[in-house]
């Protein structure tokens, strides 16, 4: 059984920086793209940041460009989401995805985990 699982989600300030992990298991993704996307409620799930396979080209929505850094380790079968300098409108629920094509579309992702909340207080 194929489980993607987050961590690292909480509630800071505004500036602050949260780092988070989605660790995958039940097979590799070495060869596959990986990427976050988030949901507020009543909003759409969004584009993140997205990693191709061996890691050397990333895409970042426009909104957390300069702020977030994606990467991912093919060894540990891991992707992270370094977020620097985070505002009150980062405030969602991170969801990180895999198994699909390198794409800001997350319907061309086959697996998700089930989210972690990302909290930040002006």
């Amino acid at each position: 059984q194929v489980q993607l699982v987050e961590s690292g989600g909480g509630l800071v300030q505004a500036g602050d920086s949260l780092r988070l992990s989605c660790a995958a298991s039940g097979r590799t993704f070495s060869r596959d793209a990986m990427a976050w996307f988030r949901q507020a409620p009543g909003k759409e799930r969004e584009f993140v940041a997205a990693i191709t396979s061996s890691g050397d080209n990333t895409a970042y929505a426009t909104s957390v460009k300069g702020r977030f850094t994606i990467s991912r380790n093919n060894a540990e079968n891991t992707v992270s989401l370094q977020m620097n300098s985070l505002k009150p409108e980062d405030t969602s629920i991170y969801y990180c995805a895999a198994g699909g094509r390198y794409s800001v579309i997350w319907a061309r992702y086959d697996y998700w985990g089930q989210g972690t909340q990302v909290t930040v207080s002006s």
